[in-house]
């Protein structure tokens, strides 16, 4: 069994921190009353906002820390590690296309399908089991909701994205954890 390294657990715990935490920072520093459920993360991060920089540097962080832990998670199979680095590279072309002041923006349209795919797909390429196979579904059903709501122009749109986007920032962490506990279980029963 490959070792999961101890910093594994640190990048991916600071994924959620970086992505909820910037979001409700960058909420918070806009004036008017930003309104969370119908507006979206990228809205916050876009030519404009308040304080940009809170929300960019929430994703580039949330990047950073899904390519970290990546290559930390040497347990995986490389197709997942693979999908969740892209997820991860994604993640941070979002913070490196953000939207403009009026419209939107094909690259940053591009960047962010990429990483919303990918970061929903890479537990089933990571475990040819069942468990995940279970978390892709899990994850495929926000980003589900979230399309629709984008595309439909729903009233839940910015709800919808937060929604999906927790879920794949914590999904990391989750697996992490739970590979931590095993390699623990697995040595203390070795011994």
């Amino acid at each position: 069994m490959r070792q999961l390294p101890r910093w594994t657990v640190l990048s991916a715990a600071c994924a959620p921190v970086f992505m909820i935490g910037g979001w409700t920072l960058a909420a918070a520093l806009q004036p008017g009353g930003f309104d969370s459920v119908t507006d979206t993360i990228s809205a916050l991060a876009a030519h404009g906002a308040t304080d940009r920089w809170v929300m960019t540097a929430g994703l580039a962080g949330v990047g950073l820390c899904d390519i970290v832990t990546a290559v930390g998670l040497r347990p995986a199979g490389p197709p997942g590690r693979l999908a969740l680095a892209a997820g991860g590279a994604g993640t941070l072309a979002v913070a490196a296309f953000p939207l403009p002041e009026v419209g939107s923006s094909a690259a940053h349209f591009c960047a962010a399908a990429v990483g919303f795919v990918s970061l929903a797909v890479w537990p089933a390429l990571a475990w040819r089991r069942a468990s995940g196979v279970a978390a892709t579904a899990a994850l495929l059903v926000p980003l589900t909701w979230f399309a629709v709501e984008l595309f439909g122009k729903g009233d839940l749109v910015g709800l919808s994205e937060r929604f999906v986007a927790g879920s794949q920032a914590l999904c990391p962490l989750v697996v992490v954890l739970l590979e931590r506990r095993a390699q623990q279980r697995s040595a203390l029963s070795g011994r």
